[in-house]
């Protein structure tokens, strides 16, 4: 399953690398990009787990980027 959404509060795009490879290795991740200056990210992951990966994912964003924050596209 595959979603975007937008992600807004990602102040350079030096910060918006270092979360994008620190979410690659979110177990249950099959692809994730993000794209700072489109504030755009791109999750692909099971259909069964997206949801708890999805979860993990707004975790560790709010973790790296309080500021940070995911809705839909």
């Amino acid at each position: 399953m595959k979603q975007s959404f937008r992600i807004t509060g990602i102040d350079c795009a030096n910060c918006a690398a270092k979360l994008e490879r620190k979410l690659q290795k979110i177990d249950g991740v099959t692809s994730l990009s993000l794209n700072f200056f489109t504030s755009k990210l791109i999750l692909e992951a099971e259909e069964d787990r997206f949801d708890a990966v999805l979860a993990e994912v707004a975790r560790v964003t709010h973790k790296e980027q309080p500021d940070a924050e995911l809705g839909k596209a």
